[in-house]
């Protein structure tokens, strides 16, 4: 697990929110003030945050980048990985990247544009996503890979690196599939590395409108939190760098 892993998980819930509560905790048993109260928000916010209604209000403040005018005629479908997991030849799609090459591989069907898939390893041992991505359009899919980036480690990599590899082939719009909550980071990071970029957002979930089911919790629902507020943090991130 990378430096930046770590540090993202325990500056975000859920992990950041178990140990305010353990801390909160721990106070009150020694008697200190307001130890009662902090574990008592913590446990709390746990709770929202694992609701349909937080979880759908936070991704759906993450609206995807409005479609720019494209320069010219779309050359290139480029996918972007997402989550890995592992597998007894090593590594394999996750879910989240699953949708996103099941949604590349309708788009490509539909145009018949060449696909880029680009993706590192997602942690030691596993082969980079790029690799897995190609191999579950072929096998799943029946689709072909034109190119494939296997070195990207984040949105930014992916972005430069596809840019790297289209630009000698005379493209320089694209098709970008990603879930629509990244969407908005993923073209702003894009059309900086060079490339007019036409999103096509995986998933556009409903905003959440507060009816009864909105505040039962599913752990589902905490990992969207997550997301979400992971993006918002990596937003914030591209802002100070860039």
């Amino acid at each position: 697990m990378t430096a930046q892993a770590v540090l993202t998980a325990l500056l975000l819930p859920p992990l950041l929110l178990v140990l305010l509560g353990m801390a909160g905790a721990g106070f009150a048993s020694r008697g200190v003030r307001g130890g009662l109260a902090l574990a008592l928000v913590a446990g709390g916010a746990q709770f929202l945050f694992a609701t349909p209604f937080v979880a759908g209000t936070l991704l759906a403040s993450l609206d995807p980048a409005p479609a720019a005018p494209p320069a010219g005629a779309p050359g290139a479908i480029v996918v972007l990985g997402g989550d890995a997991a592992r597998s007894g030849a090593g590594g394999d799609v996750g879910p989240l990247t699953l949708e996103r090459l099941r949604a590349g591989a309708a788009l490509q069907r539909r145009t018949g544009l060449p696909l880029l898939v680009t993706g590192g390893p997602n942690s030691p041992g596993l082969e980079p996503l790029a690799h897995s991505m190609a191999r579950s359009l072929r096998d799943d899919f029946g689709i072909r890979t034109r190119w494939m980036e296997p070195a990207a480690g984040d949105t930014r990599d992916n972005a430069v690196l596809s840019a790297a590899l289209l630009r000698p082939e005379g493209i320089g719009t694209v098709f970008l599939v990603t879930h629509g909550w990244h969407m908005g980071r993923a073209v702003a990071a894009f059309r900086r590395a060079g490339l007019a970029t036409i999103p096509a957002p995986v998933r556009l979930d409903r905003a959440p409108d507060g009816r009864p089911s909105d505040w039962v919790p599913r752990p589902d629902h905490l990992a969207e939190s997550w997301f979400a507020m992971r993006e918002w943090a990596g937003r914030l991130v591209y802002a100070l760098r860039d």
